[in-house]
């Protein structure tokens, strides 16, 4: 299953915005309003829960210097990832968008499709936050 987000600009440099995303309690901002938890594990991994759903555990996979950072499940169970890639625009403006992509059954990729999508969308406009 593959989800992406619309492209948002934001004001910000993509250096700035990679520094800040290679942070992973910087991801508490980015968070939606129904956030139920967030705890940062360590330097590398959170956890996070959604109001009606279940927690999940992202950790830090994979940087690519002011351009690209990702994030996958800490579980094999949900195999995903979420990637954030950054294109810089200007020296204080940057295209922002992300992707999901993860492998599941079809009733499972039915169950969550909507609320991903609604996940990776907020995550995106909050972006401003950081």
């Amino acid at each position: 299953m593959n989800l992406e987000s619309q492209k948002v600009t934001v004001e910000k440099s993509a250096e700035h915005l990679f520094n800040e995303l290679n942070d992973v309690k910087n991801f508490e901002k980015l968070m939606p309003d129904n956030i139920a938890k967030f705890e940062v594990l360590d330097e590398n991994a959170f956890i996070f829960g959604l109001k009606g759903m279940p927690e999940i555990k992202l950790k830090m996979k994979e940087k690519i210097p002011f351009s690209k950072v990702i994030l996958g499940a800490a579980s094999d169970k949900l195999p995903f990832t979420l990637t954030a890639n950054l294109q810089s625009l200007s020296e204080n403006s940057t295209e922002v968008h992300l992707h999901f992509e993860g492998e599941f059954n079809a009733m499972m990729a039915m169950m969550i499709k909507g609320p991903i999508g609604k996940f990776i969308e907020t995550l995106a406009n909050n972006m401003h936050k950081l």
